[in-house]
Protein backbone atom coordinates (compact mmCIF):
# COMPACT_ATOMS: atom_id res chain seq x y z
CA UNK A 1 0.00 0.00 0.00
CA UNK A 2 1.28 3.70 -0.89
CA UNK A 3 1.49 5.91 2.13
CA UNK A 4 2.19 9.61 1.41
CA UNK A 5 2.67 12.33 3.80
CA UNK A 6 0.17 14.64 4.79
CA UNK A 7 1.94 18.11 3.62
CA UNK A 8 3.74 15.67 0.59
CA UNK A 9 1.20 15.70 -2.99
CA UNK A 10 2.19 13.90 -6.30
CA UNK A 11 1.36 17.10 -8.46
CA UNK A 12 2.22 15.59 -11.77
CA UNK A 13 1.40 12.37 -14.08
CA UNK A 14 5.05 11.82 -14.29
CA UNK A 15 5.97 11.39 -10.96
CA UNK A 16 3.22 9.35 -10.39
CA UNK A 17 4.03 7.00 -13.21
CA UNK A 18 7.12 6.91 -11.56
CA UNK A 19 6.56 6.63 -8.10
CA UNK A 20 3.78 4.58 -8.13
CA UNK A 21 4.28 2.42 -11.29
CA UNK A 22 1.37 2.50 -13.17
CA UNK A 23 0.56 3.67 -16.47
CA UNK A 24 -2.31 4.66 -18.71
CA UNK A 25 -4.50 2.33 -20.81
CA UNK A 26 -4.30 1.55 -23.97
CA UNK A 27 -7.01 -0.92 -24.07
CA UNK A 28 -10.08 0.42 -25.17
CA UNK A 29 -11.98 -2.33 -23.41
CA UNK A 30 -10.20 -1.01 -20.29
CA UNK A 31 -12.70 1.23 -18.78
CA UNK A 32 -16.11 0.91 -20.18
CA UNK A 33 -18.19 1.32 -17.09
CA UNK A 34 -18.67 4.79 -17.36
CA UNK A 35 -20.53 4.50 -20.71
CA UNK A 36 -22.14 1.05 -21.18
CA UNK A 37 -25.10 -0.06 -19.05
CA UNK A 38 -25.68 2.64 -17.38
CA UNK A 39 -28.94 2.52 -14.73
CA UNK A 40 -31.91 4.91 -15.22
CA UNK A 41 -32.82 7.98 -13.78
CA UNK A 42 -35.99 8.61 -11.69
CA UNK A 43 -38.13 11.66 -12.60
CA UNK A 44 -37.83 12.58 -8.68
CA UNK A 45 -33.53 11.97 -8.99
CA UNK A 46 -33.17 14.20 -12.39
CA UNK A 47 -35.51 17.12 -10.63
CA UNK A 48 -33.29 17.08 -7.74
CA UNK A 49 -29.97 17.06 -9.92
CA UNK A 50 -31.74 19.70 -11.71
CA UNK A 51 -31.60 21.89 -8.67
CA UNK A 52 -28.42 20.83 -7.49
CA UNK A 53 -26.93 21.75 -10.76
CA UNK A 54 -28.74 25.60 -10.07
CA UNK A 55 -27.66 25.55 -6.76
CA UNK A 56 -24.12 25.32 -7.49
CA UNK A 57 -24.02 27.49 -10.57
CA UNK A 58 -25.96 30.02 -8.09
CA UNK A 59 -23.27 29.66 -5.60
CA UNK A 60 -20.19 29.86 -8.72
CA UNK A 61 -21.72 32.77 -10.00
CA UNK A 62 -21.25 34.89 -6.21
CA UNK A 63 -18.21 33.69 -5.68
CA UNK A 64 -19.54 31.80 -2.80
CA UNK A 65 -17.53 28.68 -3.62
CA UNK A 66 -14.64 28.35 -0.59
CA UNK A 67 -13.19 25.52 1.75
CA UNK A 68 -16.05 23.02 2.36
CA UNK A 69 -18.84 24.50 0.02
CA UNK A 70 -18.47 22.24 -2.60
CA UNK A 71 -18.93 19.05 -0.34
CA UNK A 72 -22.44 21.28 1.54
CA UNK A 73 -23.88 22.28 -1.66
CA UNK A 74 -23.42 19.81 -4.13
CA UNK A 75 -21.59 16.39 -3.09
CA UNK A 76 -23.41 15.10 0.25
CA UNK A 77 -26.72 16.36 -1.57
CA UNK A 78 -25.81 14.14 -4.47
CA UNK A 79 -24.83 11.14 -2.47
CA UNK A 80 -28.25 11.41 -0.91
CA UNK A 81 -30.21 11.38 -3.77
CA UNK A 82 -28.73 8.36 -4.82
CA UNK A 83 -29.44 6.63 -1.53
CA UNK A 84 -25.23 6.21 -1.06
CA UNK A 85 -25.36 7.58 2.74
CA UNK A 86 -27.85 4.86 3.98
CA UNK A 87 -27.27 1.08 4.52
CA UNK A 88 -26.04 -0.89 3.24
CA UNK A 89 -23.91 1.99 1.90
CA UNK A 90 -21.66 3.75 4.19
CA UNK A 91 -18.97 6.82 3.55
CA UNK A 92 -16.03 7.77 5.32
CA UNK A 93 -13.22 10.26 5.05
CA UNK A 94 -10.32 8.75 4.19
CA UNK A 95 -7.75 11.79 3.26
CA UNK A 96 -7.22 15.14 3.97
CA UNK A 97 -4.02 16.88 2.09
CA UNK A 98 -3.34 20.55 1.29
CA UNK A 99 -2.44 21.08 -2.30
CA UNK A 100 -0.65 23.67 -4.23
CA UNK A 101 0.14 23.93 -8.12
CA UNK A 102 2.39 26.08 -9.69
CA UNK A 103 -0.30 27.73 -12.57
CA UNK A 104 2.02 30.05 -14.36
CA UNK A 105 2.45 33.07 -12.07
CA UNK A 106 0.16 32.17 -9.89
CA UNK A 107 0.26 29.03 -7.25
CA UNK A 108 -3.03 27.41 -6.45
CA UNK A 109 -4.01 26.69 -2.67
CA UNK A 110 -6.23 24.65 -2.20
CA UNK A 111 -7.46 20.86 -0.47
CA UNK A 112 -8.30 17.45 -1.34
CA UNK A 113 -10.89 15.68 0.71
CA UNK A 114 -11.00 12.03 -0.11
CA UNK A 115 -14.38 10.27 0.63
CA UNK A 116 -15.00 6.55 0.01
CA UNK A 117 -17.77 4.12 -0.41
CA UNK A 118 -17.60 0.61 0.15
CA UNK A 119 -13.81 0.85 -0.60
CA UNK A 120 -14.40 0.31 -4.38
CA UNK A 121 -15.31 3.85 -5.15
CA UNK A 122 -13.89 6.87 -4.30
CA UNK A 123 -14.76 10.80 -4.36
CA UNK A 124 -11.98 13.40 -4.59
CA UNK A 125 -13.32 16.71 -3.77
CA UNK A 126 -11.23 19.77 -4.80
CA UNK A 127 -11.63 22.69 -3.28
CA UNK A 128 -9.17 25.79 -4.13
CA UNK A 129 -9.18 29.04 -3.06
CA UNK A 130 -8.55 31.58 -5.14
CA UNK A 131 -10.96 29.60 -7.44
CA UNK A 132 -9.18 27.84 -10.02
CA UNK A 133 -8.06 23.73 -10.07
CA UNK A 134 -9.12 21.92 -12.52
CA UNK A 135 -10.16 18.16 -12.16
CA UNK A 136 -6.90 17.31 -13.97
CA UNK A 137 -4.97 18.81 -12.04
CA UNK A 138 -5.68 16.15 -9.08
CA UNK A 139 -5.39 13.07 -11.15
CA UNK A 140 -2.21 12.34 -10.27
CA UNK A 141 -2.44 12.72 -6.26
CA UNK A 142 -5.77 10.47 -7.09
CA UNK A 143 -3.47 8.03 -8.13
CA UNK A 144 -1.78 7.74 -4.80
CA UNK A 145 -4.55 6.92 -3.37
CA UNK A 146 -6.91 4.59 -4.93
CA UNK A 147 -3.56 2.32 -6.17
CA UNK A 148 -3.16 1.72 -2.39
CA UNK A 149 -6.43 0.45 -2.28
CA UNK A 150 -7.06 -2.69 -0.53
CA UNK A 151 -9.28 -3.89 -3.51
CA UNK A 152 -8.66 -3.53 -7.18
CA UNK A 153 -9.81 -2.58 -9.77
CA UNK A 154 -10.70 0.88 -8.00
CA UNK A 155 -12.97 4.04 -8.92
CA UNK A 156 -12.47 7.31 -7.94
CA UNK A 157 -15.05 10.72 -9.19
CA UNK A 158 -12.40 13.95 -9.46
CA UNK A 159 -14.94 16.74 -8.95
CA UNK A 160 -13.96 20.28 -8.18
CA UNK A 161 -18.13 20.94 -8.33
CA UNK A 162 -18.44 22.51 -11.69
CA UNK A 163 -16.61 19.90 -13.46
CA UNK A 164 -16.44 15.76 -12.96
CA UNK A 165 -13.52 13.24 -13.98
CA UNK A 166 -13.44 9.38 -13.32
CA UNK A 167 -10.78 7.21 -13.12
CA UNK A 168 -10.22 3.47 -12.85
CA UNK A 169 -7.17 2.27 -11.56
CA UNK A 170 -6.23 -1.64 -11.07
CA UNK A 171 -3.29 -2.39 -9.44
CA UNK A 172 -3.04 -5.74 -10.49
CA UNK A 173 -2.31 -4.43 -14.12
CA UNK A 174 -0.69 -1.52 -13.67
CA UNK A 175 -2.98 0.30 -15.49
CA UNK A 176 -5.77 3.15 -15.10
CA UNK A 177 -7.96 5.04 -17.95
CA UNK A 178 -10.12 8.00 -17.12
CA UNK A 179 -13.70 8.84 -18.86
CA UNK A 180 -14.54 12.19 -20.26
CA UNK A 181 -15.26 15.31 -18.21
CA UNK A 182 -18.55 16.39 -17.47
CA UNK A 183 -19.27 20.20 -16.36
CA UNK A 184 -22.14 21.76 -14.77
CA UNK A 185 -21.23 24.63 -16.93
CA UNK A 186 -23.26 23.73 -20.07
CA UNK A 187 -25.80 26.20 -21.59
CA UNK A 188 -28.27 23.14 -22.24
CA UNK A 189 -28.90 19.80 -20.33
CA UNK A 190 -27.61 18.77 -17.02
CA UNK A 191 -24.44 16.13 -17.37
CA UNK A 192 -24.99 15.53 -13.32
CA UNK A 193 -27.42 13.67 -14.71
CA UNK A 194 -24.51 11.20 -16.34
CA UNK A 195 -22.39 11.55 -13.49
CA UNK A 196 -25.13 10.23 -11.36
CA UNK A 197 -25.78 7.21 -13.22
CA UNK A 198 -22.00 6.07 -13.78
CA UNK A 199 -21.98 6.35 -9.92
CA UNK A 200 -25.27 4.29 -9.33
CA UNK A 201 -22.94 1.88 -12.00
CA UNK A 202 -20.10 1.60 -10.23
CA UNK A 203 -21.62 0.77 -6.77
CA UNK A 204 -22.46 -2.43 -8.11
CA UNK A 205 -19.59 -3.29 -10.23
Amino acid sequence: MVSLGITKAITNLTEAHARLGIVPSTDATFFTEWKALLPPLTDTEKARLDHLKQRYLYYADSGAITEGTVNLILLSPLLETLGFIDPPYQVRSEKYIRFEIEDGDTQLDGLIDALVIHDRLWLIVIESKPYGFSVRQAIAQTLAYIVGAPISPVFALITTGEDCLFVKCDRDSSHYALSDKFTLSTAEGNELYAVAQILKRLVIV
